[in-house]
């Protein structure tokens, strides 16, 4: 009797040890399943449009619902796209699906280093390039030159495990449906085409900040460290008469305010105005809800 009891034991533990094991490999096979997705080159410029729509999204409720108005929160001048997140959602989908993504524990580290270092070199490039300043954490606790900070790393930490575990493989189902309807010749085609405008907008609004704080800094005798510099760039811009009234045309003071409505220009003593400042006549926001944040 005991040892009919203890071979019956023995069946119900191997069992179990089966049924775990099977568990287990359904797990990894779901994670290798996930991790193997195509990451083509398509695919890559697929996620960079679709997060950089979605980023325009997001930003844009973020005003409506923060400071009550409907403006614009696109990077570039043309396209209902916000740059800033395409990058970060590549980066962080690249280097986490292969490097991090051995539980929430990893994916967490992952995305608070991957994150904070792709947010540092956004700001670095915007302030030493654009010479324009995005977001300022100087106030904040534990930040670095203002461009990161301890709270805002903590967020991309759990950006990480949202977006590869919940966000990403939504969209990955996506991509796959519309590879599905679509031509693969065709829809890659489309991308390439998107992808090339993008890359076109990107340097004609380089472009058109330069020229435009050139242009404000210089009329509105702004008291910026290099003024002397900025002044000589300004006549070399405008004393081209064809040049100006492109510019004019396309590059004018409502223009840019109305996409650029936080637009910021670094004055002599480290300090940040803000462009709307020097043109308070022209409405730099498609429309206004009330004075006062609503949360």
């Amino acid at each position: 009797m005991k040892v009919e009891i203890e071979e019956n034991l023995n069946k119900e533990k191997e069992q179990i040890i089966k049924q775990a094991e099977n568990i287990i490999k359904k797990l990894n096979k779901k994670n290798d399943e996930q991790r193997n997705v195509d990451i083509s080159m398509w695919r890559v410029c697929a996620y960079f449009i679709v997060y950089s729509f979605l980023g325009f999204v997001i930003e844009t409720l973020f005003a409506l619902f923060n400071y009550g108005v409907f403006e614009s929160r696109q990077s570039f001048l043309y396209g209902p796209f916000c740059s800033i997140y395409g990058v970060g959602a590549v980066v962080i989908i690249l280097v986490l699906k292969y490097k991090f993504f051995k539980n929430n524990h990893t994916l967490f580290i992952g995305g608070f280093l991957v994150g904070s270092v792709v947010e540092y070199v956004i700001s670095f490039f915007g302030e030493m390039i654009l010479n324009v300043k995005w977001w300022d954490y100087s106030g904040r606790f534990l930040n670095i030159n203002g461009r990161i900070c301890f709270l805002y790393s903590l967020f991309w930490g759990l950006l990480g495990i949202y977006l590869l575990r919940v966000v990403n493989p939504k969209i990955d189902k996506f991509i796959d449906w519309i590879k599905g309807k679509i031509n693969l010749v065709v829809l890659r085609a489309i991308t390439a085409i998107f992808i090339l405008f993008l890359f076109v907008d990107c340097l004609f609004s380089a472009y058109a900040i330069d020229v435009f704080l050139i242009r404000v800094c210089v009329q509105n005798d702004v008291p910026i460290a290099n003024k002397v510099q900025t002044e000589a760039m300004y006549d070399e811009i405008y004393s081209n008469e064809k040049t100006a009234n492109f510019i004019y045309k396309y590059i004018g003071n409502e223009k840019m305010l109305i996409t650029y409505p936080n637009l910021t220009v670094t004055l002599e003593d480290g300090t940040l105005k803000k462009i709307k400042e020097y043109y308070p006549e022209i409405k730099n926001y498609y429309y206004k809800f009330n004075t006062k944040p609503i949360i």
